[in-house]
């Protein structure tokens, strides 16, 4: 058994910060980070268009973006805690500068600050279209540079280790002592012991054939959390990125940034036709579920699996200085953006619900907390406003911080943790049985509980996510563990909770949208234009 102080489960920007601040502020504290691959691989990694923070105050306002996000999570974001992670935004940006982020300026030493989607300023600092990159880079220089921070790469978090405490003698709460972690090198299980487990492991997009996330984000951490019996809500919002770049045979999509939009780029249909003025106001710049819908409709009257983003008539020069890893991923593919369009098409990118947490990141089973895109905030409602993702993560992270150090003096490491079976284990036999249901259920998803669902859908992917888990089960009976198979399982879970909310939800908002729900009630509660 290995014993920590703190125990963090993934490696993007949540759990970073949030080792990162233990260990500055507590250097005499033991901190294990776990993740399942390297270090470096997250959904952070692949944020492309940066962090929202209000720096200009001539122009911005904290009261302005709270209203920004709001609107954009159709009244369904919990404004206590909109307030708390927009006021607290220039503090973590700070921190962040301090830490050697850096973060593109114009010619006048100003932040250069870029438009998105349901944003009315610009307020969206960022370092080229790789702001998460840099990012990660940035947190993995100081993660390296802290002695009693220990990291164990090429480790699987399969199970929490939970029990039963009295509190105050009549009722009783789940307790988090840890988790059991499969080595993937030694094929042994372990036991991390710890007084306070943090879940960071990102997000869920691999439940879906096309998805902007890495293969990693296969919801690990919601999984874990569901088995555990911890409060999870709200998996029926699951934000679908308007333009990723369409290649049927690359996994996964290449996400063209909404920065893109906001510096110009326009939308048209396979005719060649604008379309955007039918769907919403802000045409190219609605909230991301107008346009991912919008889009979704325009391929389905043209018969089309993809539309075009058009920069023909944007400066070349200021495009490749702002976009480059974009203007090299599309030159790559033979595509000239100077006399051709772009070929794009949505595909899953967030989750905006999780497992419950309160303001201080504390889930429904003591000394577990969770934060970032696993975690429900309550910040984004029912569809997230671009680029607040990263200002969560880092907002919720301190404040986890602040709770978890106060915490943690009155937390003792609990004695008789049993012990899971760690003897050697093999690969599964049947690798291909697994690959194959992997690949059955991600289908199964794009096609019955994507953008736009329906109750028939729902309950076909119920009945077929039912047998799927059977067969899982059966497998797992066998005692052979691997990666894939423990992936498929957390997979399985995650998309069985899809399921049940959205069957569960019955006013469509946001990005979930049922055609048998009554279309009027959601123009109603979001105010927005939808033919």
């Amino acid at each position: 058994m290995l014993k920590f102080d703190y125990l963090v489960i993934g490696s993007g920007v949540a759990g970073l910060s949030y080792a990162l601040h233990i260990a500055h502020d507590s250097p005499n504290a033991t901190i294990a980070i776990v993740t399942k691959a390297d270090l470096s691989d997250s959904n952070t990694k692949y944020a492309q268009g940066g962090i929202a923070v209000v720096t200009n105050k001539n122009n911005d306002s904290f009261k302005q973006h709270v209203k920004d996000t709001i609107e954009t999570g159709c009244g369904l974001s919990n404004p206590e805690i909109v307030n708390m992670v927009i006021s607290n935004g220039p503090k973590r940006l700070k921190e962040l500068i301090d830490w050697g982020m850096e973060f593109d300026k114009n010619t006048i030493g100003q932040f250069d600050l870029g438009l998105e989607g349901g944003h009315s300023q610009n307020r969206i600092l960022h370092n080229g279209d790789r702001t998460g990159s840099k990012l990660e880079e940035t947190l993995l220089y100081q993660i390296k540079h802290k002695a009693n921070i220990q990291v164990f790469s090429q480790h699987l978090a399969l199970d929490l280790i939970t029990r039963n405490v009295d509190i105050k003698i009549a009722n009783k709460q789940l307790c988090c002592f840890g988790a059991y972690v499969y080595n993937i090198a030694s094929k042994k299980i372990q036991s991390f012991s710890a007084k306070i487990t943090m879940l960071a492991t990102g997000g869920i997009g691999q439940v879906y054939l096309d998805s902007t996330n890495p293969e990693i984000s296969t919801g690990d951490g919601i999984a874990m959390a569901y088995m555990a019996n911890a409060e999870i809500e709200n998996m029926e919002f699951i934000q679908f990125h308007p333009t990723a770049f369409f290649n049927k045979d690359s996994r996964p999509a290449f996400l063209i940034s909404e920065a893109l939009r906001g510096f110009g780029a326009l939308l048209r249909n396979n005719s060649g036709e604008l379309f955007m003025q039918k769907y919403h106001i802000r045409k190219e710049l609605a909230p991301r579920d107008i346009v991912s819908r919008a889009i979704a409709s325009e391929m389905k009257n043209s018969g089309t699996a993809f539309v075009y983003l058009d920069c023909r008539h944007l400066n070349m020069h200021d495009f490749k200085m702002h976009f480059p890893e974009i203007s090299k991923k599309v030159l790559e593919s033979g595509i000239d953006i100077s006399k051709e369009m772009i070929p794009v098409a949505p595909a899953a990118h967030y989750l905006c619900g999780g497992i419950n947490v309160n303001q201080h990141g504390q889930t429904s089973i003591k000394n577990l907390y969770a934060c970032g895109e696993c975690a429900n905030t309550t910040l984004h409602g029912a569809n997230r406003l671009a680029s607040n993702s990263l200002l969560e993560a880092l907002v919720f992270a301190h404040k986890s911080f602040l709770k978890s150090k106060e915490s943690i003096k009155n937390i003792d490491f609990q004695s008789n943790i049993p012990e899971r079976k760690a003897e050697a284990l093999c690969e599964p036999k049947d690798m291909l049985l697994i690959i194959r249901y992997t690949k059955e259920l991600q289908a199964l998803m794009n096609k019955n509980v994507g953008i736009i669902r329906s109750n028939e859908s729902l309950r076909q992917a119920e009945e077929s996510l039912n047998k799927m888990c059977a067969n899982t089960q059966e497998l797992l009976k066998k005692n052979i563990i691997s990666v894939n198979l423990i992936e498929l399982r957390n997979m399985i879970y995650v998309s069985q909770l899809i399921v049940k909310h959205s069957l569960s939800r019955k006013i469509n908002l946001g990005v979930f949208f049922n055609s048998d729900n009554d279309k009027v009630e959601y123009q109603n509660k979001a105010s927005l234009l939808y033919n």
